[in-house]
Formats: C-alpha cells, sequence, structure tokens
C-alpha cells in the first residue's frame, strides 16, 4: 500500500475512536452548518450539503444532530454561534508546507491555538498565499478494493473525468479535477462503490522527502493540530514514506 494510503488509514481509526468521544460530530455539525448557510437545506439542489450529510451517516452520526445542524445553517434555529471558515497558512519544522482548514466561532482562539502548536514545534505562521501556491485542489475519492476488477474501475473513472486511478493491496484511490467532483461521484455510487473519502483536497505539486525520523516527527504535530476542535483538515507537502509510518505506529 502506497504511504498516502496507510496514512488515510491511521486517520480513519483514529476519526472512529473520535466519533466514539463525539469530537468528530461536532466537526461534521459546523460542517454541515456551513453548507446549509452557502445553499439552502435541499439535499437535492445542495449538492455540498448532500456531501457532508453523507459524510456524516457513515460516521453514524444521529440523525437529530444533522437536522438540528442543518436548520442552524438555514436560520431555522438560531442559536447565536455564527461560524466561519477559514483557512490558515503555516510552516512546520524543515520548512514544510501547511494548509490548516478550520471552521471557527472565534477567530482569536482558533489562530492562538495553532500559533502555540507550530512555534512548539519549530514552526510558525505563514502569510496569506506564501503557501497555498504550492497546492492544487482536486478531487479526491477512496475506497476498499475487495474484489473489484481493476481493469473496470480504471475505466468507470476515467471515462467519468478522473485524471488518476491508484491501486494498493486494499485501498483504490481516484483523483479528478474539481469541477468532476459531482461526475465522478454519481458514477461511482450507480455502480454500487460504497466510498470511504470523497471530498475536495489540497495535493503538493511537489511533495517533500525528509529522513524518517523527522517524517515521523511532523506526522505527529500534524495529529496534534487535527485533535483541536476547530480543525477540520490539515494538507501538507510532506511525501509519507513506510518506513515513517512504522516508526509513528511502533512510537
Amino acid at each position: 500500500m502506497s504511504g498516502h494510503s496507510k496514512w488515510s488509514t491511521i486517520k480513519r481509526k483514529k476519526a472512529a475512536n473520535d466519533a466514539r468521544r463525539g469530537s468528530i460530530f461536532t466537526r461534521l455539525a459546523r460542517e454541515i452548518t456551513i453548507a446549509a448557510r452557502e445553499g439552502g437545506g435541499d439535499l437535492d439542489s445542495n449538492f455540498a450539503l448532500r456531501l457532508c450529510v453523507d459524510r456524516a451517516k457513515t460516521q453514524n452520526m444521529p440523525k437529530d444532530n444533522i437536522e438540528r445542524a442543518i436548520k442552524r445553517g438555514t436560520g431555522e434555529d438560531k442559536d447565536g454561534v455564527q461560524i466561519e471558515q477559514v483557512m490558515y497558512e503555516g510552516y512546520g519544522p524543515n520548512g514544510i508546507a501547511l494548509l490548516i482548514e478550520t471552521l471557527t466561532d472565534n477567530r482569536n482562539r482558533t489562530i492562538s491555538d495553532l500559533r502555540h502548536l507550530l512555534a512548539k514545534a519549530g514552526g510558525s505562521m505563514a502569510e496569506a498565499g506564501s503557501v497555498a501556491w504550492q497546492f492544487t485542489r482536486i478531487a479526491y475519492f477512496s475506497f476498499e478494493a475487495g474484489d473489484r476488477d481493476e481493469d473496470e474501475v480504471f475505466e468507470l473513472a476515467v471515462e467519468a473525468g478522473a485524471d488518476d486511478v491508484l491501486f494498493s493491496d486494499d485501498v483504490i484511490e481516484i483523483f479528478a479535477p474539481v469541477e468532476y467532483f459531482k461526475q465522478v461521484l454519481d458514477t461511482l455510487q450507480q455502480a454500487g462503490i460504497r466510498l470511504d473519502e470523497a471530498e475536495l483536497r489540497f495535493m503538493p505539486n511537489t511533495p517533500m522527502q525528509l529522513a524518517a525520523e523527522k517524517t515521523a516527527q511532523i506526522m505527529k504535530l500534524i495529529e496534534t493540530i487535527e485533535d483541536l476542535d476547530d480543525i477540520q483538515n490539515v494538507f501538507s507537502n510532506l511525501e509519507v514514506t513506510d518506513e515513517a509510518l512504522e516508526l509513528l505506529e511502533t512510537a
């Protein structure tokens, strides 16, 4: 399995533990609220909201929680909390570039927490735009390989607009331009494929490889950042090697 896939697997297991603590539900509710605020509460017409709700259901988020989050976004349920979607940029140790997606009701708290964690690890916050140019936004999908025929999956994905399909021992990853997100998603779902991940994410234009020990150190930093309640996603230009993953798992 590729380093990225292994790292994704570790993060999915971690997300399952977070769900039992309830923290993942808070993050998902914020995503749903933002989507409903921007595009309305109708799942059929608001594709972004439908995607958020689907992701919440895969994490077994209670139906009542989902409905409350939608109503909060549409204004039907006013609790006085205003949530903003903010992207922060920074550098980790050894100059690793970081893009940090947040949903927050308090920018001062969020940036203070981020600044503290980065400084403690030997990194720093960065000016807007100084890191983002190193990444390209793409549509990303992943699911269990099972016994699916690789040629069939490849043909299905490419015909729907995908740029690339990666096969590993137990995971299939599909990459596509942002504008083909819905088309690829619909095609995969119509084929009966149950997706583990379907999202827009930032991929580094030029991944940076470090020694295994330094890579594991930065992966731990990213995990620590992701544990903050306001954090939705952390993207980096770090190339994750098998050796670094082994170090992280045995640490």
